[in-house]
């Protein structure tokens, strides 16, 4: 008798039947999964309540800072984490993207050491995708999967693919097409448990592993929920123990002053953190949306990594990584290849000035979402590495970062935000909103690959600039008249596009409901915003 056989636990499918969804949906993966609901459902339940709390206190005038009821194991200079695995030693180009049949061999072949296979912010959260994701990555790790060219030629994955690793969904997520004992499953156990059940022991006989990426993670006892999963995980599956390796994403920044303690959770399986930016900017406007005019920030493309709290983020993930022997990977480059041989340019030098501050800064490599900037963002690596696989070896010792660094947001060097900043968030929202709500969840939008977290930046970013009234570059001021008129303009060059007007109005009403709300609204945050859209999807 398997492990997983004596857990009776109802597994109930909403969502439709498609073609070999019985490979993946299979009566031994359902009760794996239902056995890891059974045991961790209860305290992810309790840990979202505890975001809640801590939101209402920050929300009430409240601050962060590093907890003093973990100093032993900041201070502690001992403890390392497990460390690089089989085909994550070297980190330096890893590239990101929905596990689509197409996108997973291009990816595999595009010449990144990692490819991110993303359930989260990249991929819209249908039923088709999640299950169809799975069958994908099986497919890839079994080499049976192809691609096609627009000639109809059919090209394969080559001999020496990306290594696999899978971003499941964060822990506020649900997964509404299926139910363990008549409630919604956890999105991020269906996204997990299904690919360690079908693919991690194939993944560790053909000399890799089951490797994951963490995302939205706002502390370190949502990370030692995590950690207690892979342990049950494992043995439920008789794999050993510690064979999973897990990277963080720091994107919140309440998780950017729990970076030791989020990797000492997950010591025994963590590989390394890594520098999300829209996600981070997002949960410090959400986080500190009523501390006043202080955190209203400028234009999106003029908050680069550069920016002194930005760069104080950074710059604490790779000393605290490189101290524990974990991997520090930096943030993406969304650009898209232009046929434009002048735009073309422009876009990969801005690429290679921010590879190269990266690989300079420590980080041991960094994130594209197009196969043709792999070979820019390798090259800057290359040229800091040499044959090394990693920076480990630089500690970065000289770097001291102090709360007060991590939320200076005064010391902004940019100033104010732009009409064309306010143009650009309304268009990027409207047109991915629409995407989404169609079922795609990464979208080419003005020469960038955006997705999930580009959307909910721009659409907070509208919030916080009417909500204050801000004064915009020129002294215009920022009003709901001035969004209002903005999307009426954006939904009419969609509907002239082509695009469904059905899911354009869906995408319309959703952005008013959420930037033009006269206080902050209960589904500005990740948690409902995501439930709110599933509800949009299902009208749509």
């Amino acid at each position: 008798m398997s492990p997983t056989s004596r857990i009776s636990t109802p597994a109930e499918i909403l969502g439709e039947h498609e073609e070999r969804f019985e490979e993946i949906l299979t009566p031994e993966a359902l009760r794996f999964l239902a056995r890891l609901h059974e045991v961790f459902a209860g305290r992810r339940t309790d840990l979202l309540a505890e975001r809640a709390r801590r939101g209402a206190a920050l929300a009430a005038g409240g601050t962060l800072d590093f907890l003093p009821e973990t100093r032993a194991v900041r201070e502690d200079t001992a403890w390392r984490v497990a460390g690089a695995a089989p085909g994550l030693a070297d980190r330096r180009v890893e590239i990101t993207g929905p596990p689509e049949r197409r996108m997973t061999v291009n990816a595999l072949n595009s010449g990144a050491k990692v490819w991110l296979a993303d359930f989260e912010d990249a991929t819209a959260p249908t039923w088709h995708n999640i299950v169809s994701g799975q069958l994908n990555l099986l497919d890839a790790i079994e080499r049976r999967i192809y691609g096609t060219t627009p000639d109809g030629r059919r090209y394969r994955v080559g001999d020496t693919p990306a290594t696999i690793v899978v971003r499941p969904r964060g822990w506020h997520l649900d997964e509404a097409h299926l139910r363990f004992g008549g409630r919604p499953a956890v999105g991020a156990l269906v996204d997990f448990g299904l690919y360690l059940y079908h693919c991690g022991r194939r993944q560790i006989d053909r000399g890799s592993g089951p490797y994951f990426y963490l995302p939205k993670l706002e502390n370190h006892l949502e990370a030692r929920l995590w950690n207690d999963v892979f342990t049950v995980a494992q043995a439920e599956l008789g794999i050993p123990h510690g064979t999973i390796r897990a990277t963080v994403l720091i994107e919140t920044v309440t998780a950017a002053f729990e970076m030791d303690e989020i990797l000492y959770e997950l010591r025994e399986h963590a590989a390394g953190l890594n520098a999300g930016r829209w996600d981070y900017l997002f949960s410090l406007i959400k986080n500190f949306a009523r501390h006043g005019p202080r955190f209203v920030l400028p234009d999106r493309a003029d908050l680069t990594m550069t920016q002194p709290f930005m760069r104080a983020y950074t710059e604490l993930l790779v000393r605290t990584c490189h101290r524990r022997g974990a991997h520090a990977v930096g943030g993406m480059a969304a650009a898209i290849p232009s046929r434009d041989p002048e735009a073309n340019e422009a876009a990969l030098a801005k690429v290679r000035r921010d590879k190269e501050r990266e690989a300079g800064d420590g980080f041991d490599g960094s994130w594209v979402a197009h196969p043709g900037l792999v070979a820019t963002c390798r090259a800057a690596f290359d040229a800091v590495l040499g044959d090394r696989p990693n920076q480990l070896h630089r500690t970065r010792d000289d770097v001291e970062v102090t709360a007060a660094d991590l939320l200076a947001v005064q010391r902004l060097s940019v100033g104010l935000p732009t009409e064309q900043g306010v143009r650009s968030n309304v268009a990027v929202a409207l047109r991915y909103l629409t995407a989404w709500l169609g079922g795609t969840g990464a979208v080419a939008v003005h020469g960038l690959m955006e997705d999930v977290a580009t959307a909910e930046i721009a659409r907070c970013q509208l919030w916080q600039w009417q909500h204050h009234c801000s004064r915009l570059a020129g002294g215009s001021l920022a009003t709901p008249d001035l969004i209002r008129r903005l999307t009426d303009r954006e939904r009419a060059a969609l509907l002239a596009e082509g695009a469904d007007p059905v899911l354009v109005d869906h995408a319309v009403r959703t952005l008013e409901e959420t930037a033009l709300a006269a206080d902050l609204p209960a589904f500005l945050t990740t948690e409902a915003y995501a439930r709110h859209l599933v509800r949009v999807r299902t009208a749509a």
